[in-house]
């Protein structure tokens, strides 16, 4: 059950800087309390309490509260009214719509000497004959009873009649309270009926006694569990919702956890809708798939100048450069774009450490530049296949006469510089006035005294 808690108390006194020693006015209402409890103790001064609309089944804990002045607590599961006799300050209680049929327990109500106002509609009790009499004798300090005033003559009748009244407001009372033990009673047995007939539901349509349920693998029966439950869950709703039922604390009880299991299943469904599985990029082959996930449009232009090929991918104008992650393979080019994959397969190989992506500034598209690696290995390997050939015949050439055979070139065809003449230019340059000059000659005559001139090459 829910209960009052200090972080609701203080998240409720925002208007007194979330102070709560010296709150004199704080607003519970709406907020599935199940007990009530610590107001007591935390909040002494206060003279407003609204606890309106929530699921409290008896007073209790605010008996301290010696100044509190107006009490409203309407809209609860109360049966009784009892531990107000410390609320020396009450001035307005608001007991409308709940289940009080405890009449005679408003006696409790004459230490309150200042009460003024009192609200009962909605009560069973107000149901009994003589209801409003009895409460006006009751109570002499009561000025206004259910939003109407109590005038003098009003009260001098009903303490005349008062003895009689009390006499049938108890006979009342407790035909009351033997009705109100048949209905938990009641209450209880339909609980049990439900949740039995809840496991039979489920253990019928999943077949758990058939042997065909063990040959399926536990994937497929989690799914038909999940499947069953479902459905289970619809007809569980609208047989709920249609079934005629008593309006007592218990009905509104039961509807309050019932909505409340309803609001959880259907929010763990809906996580489950939006976890959607990986999508497959890749197969268990090892082979990358086509896929579009955020849905844009794109194009793949073969550019067979610049020997690559080029995507444009229409991503949105407006959308932050770092929501994008641009991975090339040799293969394929994957893109997430917030997230969501987008992958295409490529015609032929690209070379990754080559490939740019860019953005366009008045567009936004992705264009992403990817060279081809087919193309330039072909290059290449022609290139080494010829190098390779002529490795192959100087080898050839090589084996064929046991020694290196020299080229033969043809004079009128290429020009080679003649060595013996650059050597007597040499010599001639050397007869002059410089004095290093011979020294330099001599040690090039030096250097070539082992080189053989061969007048054919």
């Amino acid at each position: 059950f829910l209960s009052v808690t200090e972080d609701l108390v203080r998240r409720r006194a925002e208007h007194n800087n979330c102070e709560i020693f010296s709150l004199e006015e704080i607003s519970l209402h709406q907020q599935e309390i199940e007990k009530l409890e610590y107001l007591d103790k935390w909040c002494r001064d206060l003279k407003i309490l609204y606890l309106q609309n929530n699921l409290i089944p008896k007073i209790e804990n605010v008996g301290r509260l010696k100044k509190l002045e107006y009490l409203n607590i309407a809209l609860n599961n109360i049966e009784r009214i009892e531990n107000l006799e410390g609320c020396e300050e009450l001035k307005k209680l608001d007991l409308t719509a709940n289940f009080i049929g405890e009449l005679s327990s408003i006696e409790v109500l004459k230490h309150n000497i200042h009460l003024k106002e009192l609200f009962l509609v909605g009560n069973p009790c107000t149901d009994f004959e003589g209801y409003r009499q009895f409460v006006v004798a009751t109570l002499h300090q009561l000025e206004c009873l259910d939003s109407k005033e109590i005038e003098r003559s009003e009260r001098i009748r009903a303490l005349q009649d008062y003895p009689e009244v009390r006499e049938k407001i108890i006979e009342q009372e407790k035909a009351y309270l033997l009705k109100r033990a048949r209905e938990k009673e009641d209450a209880q047995r339909r609980m049990q009926e439900k949740r039995e007939k809840r496991e039979n539901q489920m253990q019928s349509k999943l077949g758990i006694d058939s042997p065909n349920s063990l040959c399926d693998n536990e994937n497929h029966q989690m799914e038909r569990e999940q499947q069953t439950w479902e459905e289970i869950d619809d007809e569980e709703d609208r047989r709920f919702w249609e079934e005629p039922t008593p309006y007592t604390p218990e009905s509104r009880l039961e509807a309050h956890r019932y909505i409340e299991e309803r609001r959880a299943k259907d929010s763990i469904r809906e996580s489950k809708k939006k976890e959607k599985p990986l999508r497959t990029l890749i197969t268990t082959e090892g082979k990358a798939l086509n896929v579009n996930e955020p849905k844009l449009h794109f194009t793949l232009e073969d550019d067979e100048e610049n020997n690559q090929f080029i995507l444009d991918l229409a991503v949105y104008r407006h959308l932050d450069t770092s929501l994008l992650d641009v991975d090339v393979q040799p293969t394929y080019v994957r893109v997430r774009v917030k997230g969501k994959p987008f992958q295409l397969v490529l015609p032929e190989e690209v070379k990754p450490d080559s490939s740019s992506a860019k953005r366009s500034q008045t567009t936004g598209h992705l264009v992403v530049s990817m060279p081809k690696a087919n193309g330039i290995i072909l290059a290449r390997q022609k290139e080494s296949s010829s190098i390779k050939t002529s490795d192959s015949n100087t080898a050839q050439k090589y084996t064929r006469s046991g020694r290196i055979e020299k080229l033969e070139v043809d004079p009128s065809k290429y020009s080679f510089p003649d060595v013996t003449k650059i050597i007597q230019e040499k010599e001639r340059s050397g007869q002059g006035p410089i004095s290093f000059q011979p020294r330099k000659i001599t040690e090039n005559k030096k250097s070539y005294v082992d080189v053989e001139n061969n007048e054919e090459v």
